[in-house]
């Protein structure tokens, strides 16, 4: 009798076994309404269909898991499988994961993927030591001046409250004789409500999907760098799977990354040109004013290659080869 109950237990345990789960919760800092975001819905929707229900990956908007600076680390100690994050915001750690924010180095999207391609092993490699595995990199439009006041010389600049979101963006706003102040895209509208914040670089996309030309009026298409956000998965995480469910994330990484590079261009031309219907003033900066920033660009290019060393030195050489 009990060996007659042992086998019917397994019998019915058989369908659960079968029908088992994995569930990765992707948390990211950006908001629902942003292109990045929008993306990475579509990445874990085509990872739930590919996976015919083996993996389950569910996004975590707006900070609401874990807040933007949180994540990398919540996946590096395993305690949330996957996330998305901008990947020069760990540049203090890693100046490899900077490369991305360097001034006036890349400054459209063909020199911006000819330089994520020639930092791309390099990088790889650096998030495989740390027990994570790089599934799709995607750019931000390139990064503009935004001012509540108008910025005519540099010194309209010097002595402003400046947002910063990475170490790059504050050594910029430093070498600019500004004060940097750490705010994340999420927080910019409150910090503009407060004060907090009077100038800042972000991209076209940030200006529309936060709604920033409501409080904004001046805005200096510079387009000094395109940082890209990456999402991660722990390696733990991803070598657990099966084989037909790691080729399903694999292929949905591949294709979120050629979707969101595509949209990330093509909405950069119309968020510009929103920008201006919304009644912001756009305009070139003026001679003095961009003779600066290119001075910046130039010392911190001279900056970075010095903290990030000999693996530096091949990423930019390999960019200038390309």
């Amino acid at each position: 009798m009990m060996n007659t109950l042992i086998r019917a237990l397994v019998v019915a345990a058989a369908p659960l076994v079968a029908t088992a789960q994995t569930a990765w919760d992707l948390p990211t800092g950006y908001a629902v309404n942003t292109f990045h975001v929008q993306n990475l819905q579509q990445f874990a929707d085509d990872v739930n269909k590919a996976s015919a229900g083996k993996l389950k990956v569910t996004l975590h908007p707006g900070g609401s898991l874990y807040k933007a600076n949180e994540i990398k680390r919540a996946v590096q100690s395993g305690q949330v499988p996957a996330g998305e994050m901008i990947l020069s915001g760990s540049a203090n750690e890693n100046p490899l994961f900077g490369v991305d924010s360097i001034p006036f180095l890349a400054t459209s999207y063909a020199d911006a993927k000819r330089l994520y391609l020639a930092s791309k092993p390099v990088q790889e490699k650096a998030l495989l030591a740390q027990g994570m595995k790089a599934l799709y990199s995607v750019p931000w439009p390139g990064q503009s001046l935004y001012s509540l006041k108008p910025i005519n010389s540099p010194g309209d600049l010097a002595g402003s409250k400046m947002r910063a979101y990475n170490p790059a963006t504050s050594r910029i706003a430093q070498l600019l004789k500004a004060q940097p102040v750490t705010i994340q895209l999420a927080e910019l509208p409150q910090a503009l409500a407060t004060g907090a914040v009077q100038t800042f670089l972000t991209s076209s996309a940030g200006g529309i999907e936060s709604k920033l030309y409501e409080q904004v009026k001046y805005f200096y298409p510079v387009n000094a760098w395109l940082p890209r956000n990456v999402t991660v998965v722990s390696q733990k995480a991803f070598d657990a799977l099966d084989p037909a469910t790691k080729e399903a994330v694999l292929k949905a990484a591949a294709a979120a990354e050629e979707r969101g590079w595509a949209l990330s261009e093509r909405l950069d031309g119309e968020y510009v040109r929103d920008l201006g219907v919304k009644g912001m003033s756009i305009s070139p900066v003026s001679a003095a004013v961009k003779k600066e920033l290119e001075a910046v660009g130039a010392t911190m290019t001279a900056e970075w290659l010095k903290s990030a060393g000999p693996e530096g030195k091949l990423i930019l050489d390999a960019y200038m080869k390309q």
